[in-house]
């Protein structure tokens, strides 16, 4: 008999299909978790555990070979009968144990293998619902793993100071729930030898996280934790509140060639932006070593040149984003996501913070600037996110 096609008698789509009406939690295809426990880490901070399916595990394993710290997963969520879609940072890394947990009892009862664990700061609908209201048990449909903000997804890390052959330290900067991602991500680059420091501000002092950071410093000597709680005088660094010059070269780092991650509101990173401008005023070098996970969608001013305060909104001037397929066409000042919507037209979207490429589209011709890089487009074809890009010039989307 030859080799060639041979269809499915019975299509998976119709199993899966048949299968969630049977066990919503059984599907061949689509990632699905199952809520089986929740932590609280802080006063800000709750830790959900999810048990796999069978899908998950298998496309993440055989597909991904698990995840990466600093990723995230898109959750798809009923409340009320409307479906909602927000993106959660994971915590840890797969096939690690989280460090909460009792070696002696849970632990051994859930196989690591088969969870997932993210962290959620309750301040919205969603939030709210999944880390107080939905019981135990409950199911939700799932993306596999996301996101860049990962030790892979950056050049610098595959450099080496030729002195003493030695792999680049690492800087971690992170501003309340912006630790979330951070949390794996940490233990990933201490696992591959890298030297890191961490700055954590904060309102709010959590017991777990202070005991997870004092037990990586014990196990590893080149790790160095920096808590800045900025209601606590004694934990300043350097002397300052807030991100500064002073605080980053107090860190004795050899910046230049340090790579700098930084996750948390536009104000800490639109300071960490201006440090380094002050320390490298004559070239981009420190400004090019950072990369950056930010929340909400409040224009910080990321020029090097500008004299203007940073924690300011970036005076854009008005211009006209044309969606090509709908002939419709509106003024924008701001994103162009938030524009559309100031002018009651309505485009795809998700996180609002650049993360989840739910808004992403194809951009005709025009120019935009990425508002937590800086980076200016071309005028041709491109993808771009309309969540954090400005109009710069006319543009014309392909939506």
């Amino acid at each position: 008999m030859t080799n060639g096609y041979r269809p499915e008698i019975i299509q998976r789509a119709f199993i899966d299909f048949i299968g969630a009406r049977l066990h919503p939690f059984w599907s061949l295809t689509t990632p699905k978790l199952r809520l089986i426990a929740r932590y609280t880490l802080s006063d800000d901070l709750i830790a959900l555990r999810f048990e796999t399916n069978r899908a998950f595990k298998q496309q993440v394993s055989e597909v991904m070979g698990g995840w990466q710290g600093g990723q995230y997963l898109d959750f798809r969520v009923c409340i009320d009968g409307v479906y909602h879609q927000r993106s959660y940072s994971i915590v840890g890394l797969a096939h690690q144990l989280l460090w909460w947990l009792d070696d002696t009892t849970e632990s051994h009862t859930a196989d690591q293998r088969h969870t997932v664990t993210i962290t959620i700061k309750p301040q919205g609908l969603v939030s709210d619902y999944l880390t107080k209201q939905m019981p135990l048990a409950s199911v939700v449909d799932t993306s596999l793993p996301l996101g860049q903000f990962t030790l892979e997804q950056t050049s610098i890390l595959r450099q080496q100071i030729s002195e003493n052959d030695k792999l680049i330290p690492l800087l971690f900067i992170a501003g309340g729930s912006g630790i979330t991602p951070m949390l794996g991500l940490i233990t990933q680059a201490l696992s591959n030898g890298h030297q890191v420091t961490l700055l954590h501000y904060s309102r709010t002092v959590s017991s777990k996280l202070q005991h997870q950071w004092q037990q990586l410093n014990n196990a590893y000597p080149d790790f160095t934790y920096h808590l800045i709680h900025t209601e606590e005088p004694t934990t300043y660094l350097a002397g300052t509140r807030y991100l500064s010059v002073e605080g980053l070269l107090s860190l004795n780092l050899p910046l230049a060639d340090t790579q700098i991650f930084a996750c948390g509101s536009q104000a800490l990173l639109a300071g960490l932006y201006k440090a380094a401008a002050e320390i490298t005023p004559t070239e981009e070098q420190l400004r090019d070593n950072i990369i950056v996970e930010n929340f909400g969608n409040v224009l910080a001013d990321f020029d090097n040149g500008s004299n203007q305060t940073f924690d300011k909104t970036i005076p854009v001037e008005e211009h006209t984003v044309y969606l090509r397929s709908r002939q419709r066409r509106f003024s924008s000042d701001t994103t162009i996501l938030a524009a559309a919507e100031n002018a009651d037209v309505r485009l795809a979207h998700g996180c609002r913070q650049g993360i989840c490429q739910l808004c992403r589209c194809n951009k005709v011709s025009g120019v935009v600037k990425n508002v937590q890089t800086g980076k200016v487009s071309g005028d041709g074809y491109e993808s771009i996110q309309t969540c954090i890009n400005i109009a710069m010039t006319d543009v014309v989307l392909d939506v």
